[in-house]
């Protein structure tokens, strides 16, 4: 017993469920607050990030683990001591698992900060979409983990909390598990981590949509099309099907823009025209530049603009403006650039004079 002789029950609860978990809350502010202090002096974001998140969870697990160490010298009836400890032990479990994921969510989110340089190259979407991927995958696991955890405990729904298990990868065969939509798309986010067909940044086209890859989660990808809408993609869609990824390598392109004009336009003339556009103009990344006769065709020549530019958005823009400006000069300096058909028209002669 905690007190001699018989303690009044108020003050026996008193004690179990206020006094001590206030002491150990307290002692675990006093002790955050001396991490805190030669974390700060000793410039480690990485493990400022870890003690500063998660700490509600780690409140709780102090607090019912106070509780669980009290209960057994308090004065209190059997039968509520057994009932206040078994369902302690649960929420014990609960909080462990809750910061277990959050201290790693916090370990991947410490990361992001480190890869994030400012500059969206290839390296850096490259590194943020593989801890992007892998935090969620950790939080899921988790979180199932934890679930099943906690149902096991309990025998009325053991077999739940197995169930849970085997859906974890923790027991079953993979390949039955593979077969499940769900679990096949948690596969298929861990293929993608690693393969990286597609990246967070990414211009791509799903589906005759063009868009840009918005957000990786455990088991779909968000693509925000040109037109602001949304689409969402299951993983294993990236995993079975072709798709057009524009920067997989580099964000840089190439794209082209095609005249038809008449045969007695000066191509050296439109050559220099497209060059004077594309100096005047911040659009373009000054890599790539060629004016071609691609095609002749039967009433018109095809004229192909080669140029390029330092991303999917500021290559639309350019071809838009090429467009609009060449137009506009070839109807101020060629008026009759536009193809022409030309038609002669022959009749009988009348038969020469005698």
């Amino acid at each position: 017993m905690l007190l001699p002789g018989p303690t009044p029950l108020w003050l026996s609860l008193l004690l179990g469920f206020v006094a001590a978990p206030a002491l150990a809350l307290g002692a675990l502010a006093l002790m955050h607050a001396a991490l805190d202090r030669l974390l700060r002096d000793h410039q480690a974001p990485v493990l400022q990030r870890l003690l500063r998140d998660g700490r509600g969870a780690v409140r709780v697990a102090v607090a019912l683990l106070a509780l669980i160490a009290i209960l057994p010298e308090l004065d209190l009836p059997r039968q509520l001591v057994a009932a206040a400890t078994r369902l302690a032990d649960l929420a014990l479990i609960a909080a462990l698992g809750w910061m277990l994921t959050r201290k790693v969510a916090a370990l991947f989110d410490a990361w992001l900060d480190r890869a994030w340089t400012g500059e969206e190259d290839w390296i850096t979407r490259r590194r943020r979409t593989q801890l992007v991927v892998f935090r969620r995958l950790a939080v899921s696991a988790g979180v199932t983990l934890t679930a099943g955890l906690v149902l096991t405990q309990i025998p009325a729904v053991r077999a739940v909390g197995l169930s849970l298990f085997a859906s974890a990868g923790v027991a079953g065969i993979v390949a039955g598990l593979a077969a499940r939509p769900a679990v096949s798309n948690l596969i298929a986010g861990i293929q993608l981590a690693l393969t990286q067909p597609i990246r967070i940044g990414d211009s791509v086209v799903v589906e005759g949509d063009y868009g840009t890859v918005e957000e990786i989660t455990a088991t779909y990808v968000t693509i925000t099309t040109w037109d602001q809408r949304s689409l969402v993609v299951p993983l294993n869609y990236f995993m079975e099907r072709p798709i057009r990824n524009w920067t997989k390598r580099t964000t840089q392109l190439l794209d082209t823009v095609f005249v038809y004009v008449d045969y007695t336009v000066p191509v050296e003339a439109i050559r220099a025209e497209a060059k004077r556009i594309l100096e005047a103009t911040p659009l373009w990344d000054r890599r790539v530049f060629a004016v071609q006769v691609t095609d002749l065709k039967e009433r018109s020549m095809e004229i192909r603009v080669l140029m390029s530019a330092s991303n999917a958005g500021r290559m639309f823009d350019l071809r838009c403006l090429m467009r609009e400006a060449l137009i506009g000069w070839l109807a101020a300096r060629h008026p009759n650039a536009l193809p022409q058909e030309r038609v002669e028209m022959t009749g009988e002669r009348a038969p020469a004079p005698a």
